[in-house]
This record gives structure tokens, sequence and C-alpha cells, in this order.
């Protein structure tokens, strides 16, 4: 397999003869809000691997996939698995990772794989822990990616995986890797959304450059249109793992297997893993002008899979 770290001027010559995305994506922004108000209220109880409110937050992203005519994979979009954690071993937990497929309209066989996890961190005691950002955000932005390119087909398949147990270790991520519903080898670029809601200074991060440094053209190109400010960064090996975002997300996983990434992402912030981690709190503004980056990223991502494939070896 070739290295992945090719030379910034080989990366821009590529991407540049890959095509550009067609104009701003439609988003539905009243459906994004309705998204993110249902995976963060009450009912939902945190979402928690493995509880009831996790399992309620399933059927309600089952409902909306069905809704938008995204296919599952196999007979079901559920793909369980168990695991374990380091606080209780001795107990087992099962998971399900969702997972449905768009397939593209040209004849090539990589495949664009994107994650977002809908478990966070469920009760304690009587309080619910919301994780209106952490994930409900970024699930509701899947469902938006998914919209679109059901109404304006992918010329690649296109796997949207709804990942579980994220908070429990990256549980649904390494299962989905190691267990993946195509040929790995065919998994050219997975696009991982992980709290997209919150932010007062209007900056979505785009992690994973330092590692494959042929995606700067991509992400360049969508930042120039965005109406959100998105620089490229924490991603750098550092000491502090505030710092370094690498395998903080879903998308650590997937850049084990040697599968290119990119992790679009706020900063932290006061709600981060707090239960004022609400819809109330979140800076809707930005959550809606983020989402339509995050569409425009994947069109324009899906448009240059190919260059991206072949960058990587893959």
């Amino acid at each position: 397999m070739r290295s992945v770290l090719f030379s910034a001027a080989m990366s821009i010559s590529i991407f540049a003869q890959a095509g550009l995305a067609q104009g701003e994506p439609a988003l539905d922004r009243a459906q994004l809000l309705e998204d993110l108000r249902m995976l963060a209220a009450d009912e939902m109880q945190g979402r928690e691997a493995g509880s009831p409110g996790g399992a309620l937050a399933r059927a309600y992203i089952i409902e909306r996939l069905e809704e938008i005519g995204v296919p599952p994979i196999g007979e079901s979009y559920e793909h369980s698995f168990t695991f374990t954690t380091r606080e209780d071993p001795e107990k087992t937990v099962t998971g399900f990772n969702i997972v449905g497929r768009i397939e593209g309209v040209s004849d090539s066989d990589r495949a664009m794989v994107v994650t977002a996890h809908y478990d966070h961190e469920g009760m304690r005691g009587d309080e619910i822990w919301n994780g209106a950002d952490d994930n409900a955000s970024g699930v509701a932005g899947v469902l938006a990616i998914a919209a679109d390119f059901i109404a304006n087909p992918p010329e690649h398949d296109v796997i949207l995986a709804l990942l579980d147990a994220e908070e429990k270790g990256l549980q649904g991520a390494r299962t989905f890797v190691a267990e993946p519903p195509v040929p790995q080898e065919t998994i050219a670029f997975n696009l991982n959304l992980d709290m997209i809601a919150m932010s007062e200074e209007g900056i979505l991060w785009a992690v994973g450059t330092y590692h494959y440094p042929f995606l700067v053209p991509l992400v360049e190109e969508v930042a120039a249109r965005a109406g959100v400010s998105m620089p490229m960064g924490f991603d750098e090996p550092s000491e502090d793992p505030s710092a370094d975002w690498t395998y903080a997300t879903d998308s650590g996983a997937f850049h084990r297997a040697g599968i290119p990434f990119i992790y679009l992402g706020v900063d932290y912030h006061p709600h981060y893993h707090q239960p004022s981690d609400t819809y109330e709190n979140m800076t809707l503004d930005f959550f809606q002008d983020a989402s339509a980056a995050v569409v425009d990223f994947a069109r324009e991502a899906d448009e240059r899979l190919d260059a991206i494939g072949e960058a990587a070896g893959r």
C-alpha cells in the first residue's frame, strides 16, 4: 500500500482534477432543529448505550431513515454487538449500530462512510444528561446529509452509520471497522460528525489533515463557501489529550485501520459532558449553518472520493 503522506504539491495536483460539488445543497432547517430537539428530549433519558432511552433514540433514528428513504444494509438497520466496560467488567452490554446505504450512480466500488454516535451519558440519579451537542447534533447532521443524497444521488455508495457506545470507548465504531458491511478496502473515506451545535465563536474544527494532508484542498474548498469558520487542527501529537482529538471520537477507529478521515466538531465548551447540554443551550443559528457546511462537505467528498482513494492507496 502506498504511503498516505503524499506531498502537498501532489495532493493539490490530484484534487485539482477531482471536480467540485455543485452549489450549496438544500437543507431543511426546521427538520434539522426538530431532529436535534427530539434526540435531546428528556424522554430519551440521555441515550446511554444499552438503556431504554438508547432504544427510544434508535427507534426515532430508524423511523427518520425510513421517512427519508434510506434502505438498510441487509435485512435490518440494527447491527448488534456486545462489550464490557472498565467500570463493570463482569457485565456484558449489548449495543446497536444503525446502518443504511445510499447507492451511488457511478460504477466505482469505493464507498464513503458518514458516522455520528447517538449514545450519550444517560442519567445520574434523577438527573438527565441530554447530550444535545454530544451528539444529538451529529446525528441530526447525518440525517440532513442522508436527505440531500436521496434528493441528489451521490456518485459513490454512501454508508450512513449511526454508532452506539462511543462514550464507552468507541465500541460501536471499533465493531463497525472490524466487521464492516462492505469490504474494508473499498472504504475510501470517513466523515465523522461529533458536536456541531454549540459555538459562540462560530468555529467548526476540521480534524485529520495532519494525518492525511492530501485532504487539505477538500477542507479549504468547503471552508471557502461555508457560513461558519472551518479551521484545521487538533490532530497533531501532543502530551495534552485535549490538544489531539485523533482518537477522541469514532473516526479514531477508522484511522487505526488506515482509512482517511475528517472529523468535524466544535471545541470543548461549558456544557460538554454536563447536564446543561440541552437543546435550549445550543447556539442554534450556528448549528444550522454548521449543518449546511457538513452537508456540503459530504457532497464535495463524494465528488473527490476516487482521488481520495488513490491518494490513500485504497
